[in-house]
């Protein structure tokens, strides 16, 4: 069976920092290519970034300079370093393992709230 566990978010201040996490179990994580995601209220959702097989890093340019992803392969799990936090990035917090079109999964999600 197939997890995806997001964890780390929470309630944090203008300019402040999270570090969330995506747990995975069920896949050989190192093959797959593990997005974030965030959707605020009446928004559609939006990729933030990801991070391939190969440890290359992507992101939107809202976030560039202040998010970086990351993978660690022996532990399954892929992190969001957040720094420099703004009201605009409160959210929903979704993370994506993509193997192929039949093989992706999502977690449950993770609230991120951004308070001045």
């Amino acid at each position: 069976q197939v997890q995806v566990v997001e964890s780390g978010g929470g309630l944090v201040q203008i300019g402040g920092s999270l570090r969330l996490s995506c747990s995975t179990s069920g896949i050989t994580f190192k093959f797959y290519t593990m997005g974030w995601y965030r959707q605020a209220p009446g928004k559609q959702r939006e990729m933030v970034g990801g991070i391939a097989e190969s440890g290359y890093a992507h992101y939107v340019d809202s976030v560039k300079g202040r998010f970086t992803i990351s993978r660690d392969n022996e532990r399954n799990t892929a992190y969001l370093q957040m720094n420099d936090l703004k009201p605009e990035d409160t959210a929903v917090y979704y993370c994506n393992a993509h193997f192929s079109q039949n093989q992706e999964y999502w977690g449950q999600g993770t609230q991120v709230t951004v308070r001045g």
